[in-house]
């Protein structure tokens, strides 16, 4: 049986609609999960079938109900594995420890350079040469969780912010769908800060 995940989406959703457009032998997206209701992620799952929630911030009186929601409307779909396609919240604990070293995230650096949320822009401020994005666990720090993958972006002297941020996302789509069906298909094995798929 294909492994079902749930998606987490903020905004346009186009690691989303990679992970739609995959060959889906290895899993199934059950539901896709939007902080925002005009997400246009909630559309392309929409358009395809796919179940949708809508767990908004400003319905909820604190930061700590609202994760609790989000844990309980994840929850309902059991899913094997929780994916962060362009999802701009940061978890809590109640979602940490339902789906622990199940929550997979993607940053358009090399971490652990550059976390946060202006990862493309302070590798650039810094002057790099090589930049790229990095697939992760999410732990409870901010993107300092262990490393499933990680791909690499040439920075040119002439480029800016939005040109290699355009690089970054081609090259992430890819390395995020492959590192989601290796998981669905082989699971992992975490020790420390090394994860070993098979």
């Amino acid at each position: 049986m294909p492994a079902r995940i749930v998606v987490l989406v903020s905004g346009a959703g186009s690691n989303l609609q990679a992970l739609l457009d995959a060959d889906q032998h290895a899993f199934q997206i059950v539901g896709v999960v939007a902080d925002r209701p005009e997400a246009q992620g909630l559309v392309r799952a929409r358009s395809r079938d796919i179940p949708t929630l809508v767990v908004d911030p400003r319905d909820f009186p604190d930061r700590s109900a609202w994760d609790a929601a989000l844990a309980h409307g994840i929850a309902d779909w059991s899913p094997d594995w929780v994916v962060c396609a362009g999802f701009m919240r940061i978890l809590g604990g109640a979602v940490l420890s339902a789906f622990s070293q199940r929550i997979v995230n993607t940053h358009p650096a090399l971490l652990p350079a550059f976390p946060g949320a202006h990862g493309v822009r302070d590798a650039l401020d810094y002057g790099v040469r090589v930049t790229g994005c990095t697939v992760h666990l999410i732990d409870a720090g901010v993107d300092t969780g262990p490393i499933l993958g990680q791909a690499a972006v040439d920075v040119g002297t002439d480029d800016d912010v939005e040109a290699v941020h355009e690089r970054i996302k081609v090259v992430e789509r890819r390395l995020l769908v492959d590192i989601v069906t290796r998981l669905c298909s082989e699971g992992c094995t975490v020790d420390g800060r090394r994860v070993t798929i098979p």
